[in-house]
């Protein structure tokens, strides 16, 4: 009688917690619910540890305290100069819009890019930049790893150390914690390298006072001088990615900015930083601008479990319903919401040609399965969906229209869009966007056609696995 009367009582304490808990979808209350009632022990630990995107009390009232203080980008001196005014088609302003709403940074004009050629490229490019910096070069990754291209860049940070550059690199806690207890990271360190590790994970039985140890800072900033920023989807390390070696090489896109763009970039890196260690950057966001340089417009864009909820993939469902022409999407793990999945094939569904591009094998094999329980409805749809075979596309990307652009850190799955702190820019200009477009091309040309009457070929088992992971995915 009294193990019947604990189980209902954790079952009803758990589920109004379930139920009461704010900006909890639908799906996802179902899904804890059904865990609970079905497992109540286990389920209530998993959603004590596991069930809220919450980094902790004193995390959060430092961060409140750290964005309270710091300087806003456009409160340097010159942010106003004429050549930064922002130059945006009609159509697409209320994409920026979104983006404002998201991190307060507003739409500038008075940038430029280059797409990096591949992944050795950027992290040679981003070593020369080092080499060649004069004031300071803030670094954050998600994952450093100590192989070939991630001792390159320790060795640049040591040297731009070794001549007076203020060199600052973070990483996050459980991403990078090799290199965290590496000598190299020791070594960076004794050589002058301001160091920080970001979300360390606290005692996983408190929650309520740590946080939630599997949130996750999945960002990649580099900012050199105020001058140069870079942003895309490539961590700090060899495209053969050894930890997981047989799903590479992983193939990544990075752009090399300059202009108005790096100070909000500047600003997300310092909002992380100033989060983590006790050091006030706010006297390098009052720096004077550069003079002002014809350019194109652009927006950081960064989100996170403290920033207003579903921000991210309000900002992807926005840009797939603002596409008129063409919609090309490239990302490497797909585990959408129903609107995410509703904005892709409203695009098809209403003309647009729409493209989807998913690594033919993915290195989690649930994310993998639960991709594609999604296909039957894109293809239906006629979105035409493409699997990368030579290694893991790890790019996320969207082109729309041959105009606009939006390149960085964030997935189309439910961790992006819940649990990880992500930066991306949007940028719009029709040159850096048939860039970005050619480079899609090219991973077209190493992908193969997945087709509707194969999927609909599919057997029992293989739908049962793919349906039954991707249940998994509103439980977070």
């Amino acid at each position: 009688m009294i193990f019947v009367l604990l189980h209902v009582l954790i079952v009803i304490a758990v589920g109004l917690r379930i139920l009461l808990r704010q900006n909890r979808q639908p799906d996802s209350r179902a899904a804890w619910l059904l865990v609970v009632i079905a497992l109540p022990y286990i389920g209530a630990i998993a959603y004590v540890l596991l069930g809220e995107t919450d980094i902790g009390h004193k995390r959060v009232a430092r961060m409140q305290k750290v964005m309270a203080g710091l300087p806003r980008p456009d409160a340097a001196p010159g942010w106003d100069a004429p050549g930064n005014a922002a130059a945006i088609p009609e159509l697409y302003r209320p994409l920026f819009a979104v983006g404002r709403s998201i991190s307060g940074y507003a739409p500038v004009g008075g940038n430029s890019a280059r797409l990096m050629a591949n992944s050795d490229a950027a992290i040679d490019e981003m070593v020369a930049d080092i080499d060649a910096a004069q004031d300071h070069v803030h670094l954050l990754f998600y994952i450093w790893l100590t192989d070939h291209n991630g001792t390159k860049m320790v060795e640049a940070m040591k040297r731009a150390a070794a001549r007076g550059v203020t060199c600052r690199a973070m990483v996050d806690a459980i991403g990078s914690r090799d290199m965290t207890r590496s000598p190299d990271w020791a070594a960076m360190t004794a050589a002058g390298v301001h160091t920080a590790i970001a979300l360390k994970t606290g005692n996983p039985l408190l929650p309520f006072l740590t946080g939630r140890i599997d949130l996750r800072n999945h960002r990649k900033i580099v900012v050199i001088d105020n001058r140069i920023t870079y942003c895309g989807s490539q961590n700090c390390a060899d495209p053969a990615f050894l930890p997981k070696a047989k799903f590479g090489p992983w193939v990544d896109a990075v752009m090399r900015f300059e202009g108005p763009i790096v100070r909000q970039n500047q600003h997300l890196f310092c909002s992380d930083w100033m989060v983590n260690v006790s050091e006030d950057l706010s006297a390098l966001l009052r720096q004077p601008m550069p003079p002002a340089h014809a350019g194109f417009t652009a927006q950081a864009v960064g989100t996170g479990p403290t920033v207003r909820h579903s921000a991210m993939p309000e900002m992807f469902e926005n840009l797939m319903y603002a596409a008129r022409r063409e919609l090309f999407v490239t990302t490497p793990y797909y585990v959408p919401d129903r609107a995410i999945q509703a904005g892709l094939c409203a695009a098809a569904n209403r003309g647009v040609d729409t493209t989807i591009i998913f690594p033919a094998r993915n290195d989690d094999f649930a994310v993998g399965a639960a991709s594609r329980s999604y296909y039957e409805d894109l293809l239906t749809a006629g979105v035409k969906v493409w699997e990368f075979r030579p290694g893991l596309l790890h790019t996320k990307s969207m082109t729309l229209d041959g105009e606009i652009t939006l390149i960085g850190s964030a997935n189309m799955d439910r961790r992006s869009f819940d649990l990880n702190y992500e930066n991306n820019i949007l940028l719009a200009d029709p040159a850096t966007t048939a860039a970005m477009r050619a480079r899609q091309q090219d991973y077209l040309g190493q992908s193969r056609e997945v087709t509707l009457a194969e999927v609909e070929n599919w057997g029992m088992g293989r739908r049962l696995w793919n349906n039954t992971l991707a249940i998994a995915g509103p439980v977070l």
